[in-house]
């Protein structure tokens, strides 16, 4: 009532707080509704208000600290309920607004308050979700607090890691349930720090035991036995871990502590660490080195490789290399037996006399006597080496048969100790005899007698005579060698190395008795290189038998014609054969063996190649008869040029009648013709050709040509007899460069080209002018600058004939730029009759120059009719020139213009 209508009507904070010393008359909605106007400093003094006169007023400090804490701020709110001793108002404050915070201080007043108000399970709620508060903080409230029932702190310590903190806490306060039900329920895989820690506070073993006889297997292996063995207490272990082993577990390190502990309590641990298939043999080994270095031993050879190097060091630091050379015997890994026979090894010594005195003469496998071999070798003992071989392979042995032995055994000479190598291959039987040769062969051995000793123990002639060839390079040796054992192959290689040697009869020689051809084409170039025909005639025809190539017939053929046996070779390639004889003859040919290249020719009928032949040898009409045979122009033309260099021109012409029907063909005859100068035979020969029916444009054209070269004088006859079958601008250029122009001019106008023969008869006038004939092209020019050309040619050369040549082109030409040509050179008066002729188109100048003659020639009734008739003219200038001239009548014609003009 009263109390809120003052409330609402007051300003002062003191006036405030004495109205809220009534609060319990107010309604508590009215009370959290008036604190938003407020400020937050006045909030809180009126909370402090409230709470101090009346504790009843809780309820409603609790609700406005709820609704108002963001703008008051909660660490405050806390202190004010603290300052009260108000535990409750700090738990239903905090409870109201810990969702919403991620303040740790929140969290943890709101733990402390619950807490200290009893509510347990809200305590253990928020330690085992809220991931807010700082857990060192809580976790030593809890233990200060000392709850009666540890779950808070089981739960803060595991999530936050303090199990050692947990389990010395619940120990020392007697609260060994707890202890079980923390390793047991909560969390199993933190036993082996509980365990750690009870060790370390010195719980009683049998606590220990029964804890992780509960545990079971949920605890985890490796933690626990590093945590127990830190301690040195392992044999706590043992029922546990058998328990385990019992179950099937194989787990390494669940055996590790097992063989771990037999070590230590020496429970016939050798058997168990020869045995057990589960341990891990460098963590077992390592374990063992310093306890009995023989256990190590025997854990890191369980290993069988991994633990090689670990093996190495314990043995060579305990002295117990007997072990390690039967280690390394057996082991056979060339890795670990560079490891041991490294040069700075300083126990190298004390490990080579073990495998040498007791490791090898015991090992019963050839292998590991291999591998220990081959690890003498790659560490450069050969001394050493050899000694052991010749212990074993050559004194009486398991070994003494052995391959691989006997082979390393001449290896390791070959490579150390030259001088022993021969000895050996004589004594041994047993090594692989042409893979050692090859070795012996090879760089930087080159012990060449030694490999031909062992390809002839071995019967490996071929390779023996290889070597005699190719390294100790005695052809001489060879021979005998190949002769004593008689085999094709042995024969065969000797040839081949007598042939690169350039011993080619020798060679033939010794491939016809290998009775091989292989090298067929390697012996024809060598012979042929050498000229030795007569062997290679032997050696192509054993080859014949085996190798069906054209090649072999073919050079069979080509050498019978170097030796000069023509019957033989005519009889050869008469029978059946698959020799190339057109590549034969023509070899021949370029060599100048005709006969023998005619031969051939004849037997494959190349009538062509048959003529060259007839040609070389100068039989012309033979030539000619087989040249018609083959009737191609190549071969005319090659009978042609012979006949017509050796002048037997019969045989030419006829040669030459079949040439000159191909135009492509006709210049070069012609070329050949005049380069020798037979220029009477050549027109003979083109004059015959007109007759025939093959007869072209290019005969008659070129005909003409030498006609106007050397017989002028028929030329014009016989253009105008073929002027249809010549090619005209060829013959015009031949013409024009011998000079004659009447012949060109004529051509020029039986081809239309009227304005070159116009131009032609202008420029050479001398020798090719005639005035009818000009006429006639003048009227058939295309160039209308030619008529005035003409004009000028005329006015300068044929004035008299000028106004013939006007009247002829009058139709064409301008007849004001004629007068003005005219008058320009001085001929006015020449060209008058021409004027009067034209005169009728009544044109300015031409009446103007008319009227000029008659002036000049005083002629006054032409004058006078000229006026009348044509009135296209200066009246008044012509006027005013006949005023005052002496002459009565041109002065009247005068009086007349100026009458005519109605000048009076």
């Amino acid at each position: 009532g009263l109390m809120q209508w003052a409330l609402e009507h007051y300003q002062d904070s003191a006036d405030l707080k004495r109205v809220m010393l009534h609060a319990h008359s107010m309604t508590p909605e009215f009370l959290i509704q008036y604190f938003s106007r407020m400020p937050p400093e006045t909030a809180l003094e009126c909370l402090y208000d409230l709470l101090r006169h009346n504790r009843q007023n809780l309820n409603v400090a609790v609700q406005v600290a709820i609704k108002y804490h963001e703008q008051i701020g909660a660490d405050k709110i806390i202190a004010m309920f603290e300052s009260f001793g108000s535990n409750d108002g700090v738990f239903y404050f905090l409870g109201a607004i810990l969702s919403a915070s991620q303040d740790p201080n929140v969290h943890f007043k709101y733990i402390q308050a619950a807490s200290r108000c009893g509510n347990m399970q809200e305590v253990e709620r928020v330690c085992r979700e809220s991931t807010f508060y700082e857990p060192a903080v809580v976790k030593d409230f809890l233990k200060e607090a000392k709850l009666p029932d540890p779950r808070p702190l089981i739960y803060v310590c595991d999530l936050h890691g303090f199990v050692e903190e947990l389990t010395e806490y619940l120990y020392k306060n007697s609260l060994m349930k707890y202890i079980e039900v923390y390793v047991v329920k909560v969390n199993p895989t933190k036993c082996p720090q509980v365990i750690g820690t009870l060790i370390d506070l010195d719980c009683s073993e049998d606590f220990i035991k029964t804890l992780l006889q509960n545990v079971r297997a949920a605890c985890p292996v490796e933690p626990l036995v590093a945590e127990v063995e830190k301690r040195n207490r392992l044999r706590v272990l043992l029922p546990w871990l058998e328990a385990r082993v019992a179950e099937g577990n194989q787990d390494p390190y669940l055996h590790n502590g097992i063989a771990k502990i037999y070590i230590d309590t020496n429970r016939d641990p050798e058997t168990f660490l020869k045995s057990n298939a589960f341990y891990d043999s460098a963590t077992v080994g390592k374990y063992c080195e310093d306890r009995d270095p023989h256990l190590a031993y025997t854990a890191y050879k369980r290993a069988w490789g991994s633990c090689d190097e670990e093996l190495v060091d314990v043995t060579n630091r305990n002295g117990l290399f007997r072990l390690q050379a039967r280690y390394l015997v057996e082991r056979q890994n060339p890795e670990l037996w560079g490891l041991v026979l490294d040069p700075e090894n300083q126990y190298r010594r004390n490990v080579i006399d073990q495998v040498v005195s007791t490791a090898l003469p015991d090992a019963k496998d050839a292998d590991e006597v291999s591998a220990a071999v081959r690890a003498f070798i790659g560490a450069d003992l050969p001394n050493v080496l050899i000694e052991l071989l010749e212990k074993i392979v050559l004194h009486s042995s398991n070994f003494s048969k052995n391959r691989n032995l006997q082979n390393l055994l001449i290896l390791t000479a070959i490579k150390a100790d030259k001088t022993r190598v021969m000895d050996y291959i004589n004594r041994l039987d047993c090594y692989d005899g042409p893979e050692i040769a090859k070795i012996a062969l090879g760089e930087p051995y080159r012990l060449y007698e030694e490999a031909f000793l062992i390809y002839k123990k071995c019967d490996l002639n071929s390779d023996a005579v290889e070597t005699l060839l190719t390294n100790i390079e005695s052809i001489e040796r060879a021979h005998e060698f190949a002769a004593r054992c008689n085999e094709g192959p042995v024969w065969y290689k000797l040839g081949k190395a007598q042939l690169e040697n350039g011993a080619v009869p020798e060679a033939i020689e010794s491939y016809l008795k290998a009775e091989d051809a292989t090298d067929y084409q390697e012996v024809i170039l060598a012979a042929e290189r050498e000229e030795n025909y007569e062997e290679l005639i032997r050696y192509l025809l054993m080859a014949r038998a085996t190798a069906k190539d054209q090649l072999v017939d073919t050079e069979l053929v080509y050498s019978y014609a170097k030796t000069d046996r023509l019957s033989d070779m005519e009889e050869f390639v008469s029978g059946t054969n698959t020799a190339n004889v057109q590549s034969v003859g023509d070899r021949l040919y370029e060599e100048r063996s005709y006969k023998a290249a005619k031969i051939l020719y004849q037997s494959i009928q190349n009538n062509g190649r048959l003529a060259s032949c007839h040609v070389q040898l100068g039989e012309y009409t033979a030539a000619v008869d087989a040249a018609r045979k083959a009737n191609n122009p190549k071969t005319w033309k090659e009978v042609n040029m012979a006949c017509v260099h050796a002048q037997e021109f019969r045989c030419a012409e006829i040669a030459g009648m079949y040439i000159i029907v191909h135009p492509d063909h006709l210049e070069e005859l012609i070329a050949q013709y005049e380069s020798g100068g037979h220029f009477e035979e050549l027109i003979s020969l083109l004059d015959s050709g007109l007759t025939s029916e093959r007869s072209h444009i290019g005969m008659y054209t070129e005909l003409a040509i030498l006609y106007a070269k050397y017989k002028p004088e028929k030329l014009m006859d016989f253009i105008k007899l073929n002027t249809a079958k010549l090619n005209i601008p060829k013959l015009i250029h031949a013409a024009e460069r011998h000079y004659l122009w009447e012949h060109a001019i004529f051509l020029y106008t039986h081809y239309d080209e009227f304005d070159a023969a116009a131009n032609a008869m202008m420029a050479h006038s001398p020798t090719a002018f005639a005035h009818d004939q000009f006429q006639m092209i003048m009227q058939k020019v295309s160039n209308t600058e030619l008529y005035y050309r003409a004009l000028q040619f005329y006015m300068d050369e044929q004035p008299l004939q000028l106004n013939s040549l006007l009247n002829t082109v009058a139709q064409k030409v301008d007849h004001a730029r004629v007068v003005q040509q005219v008058r320009k050179n001085g001929h006015l008066a020449l060209i008058l009759p021409y004027l009067k002729s034209v005169q009728q188109h009544n044109i300015n100048a031409v009446n103007d120059a008319i009227n000029e003659l008659y002036v000049e020639a005083e002629q006054y009734e032409e004058l006078r009719q000229s006026i009348e008739d044509f009135d296209n003219i200066d009246q008044i200038g012509l006027a005013q020139k006949l005023e005052k001239h002496e002459l009565v009548e041109m002065r009247r014609i005068s009086a007349l213009v100026y009458k005519k003009n109605k000048r009076y």
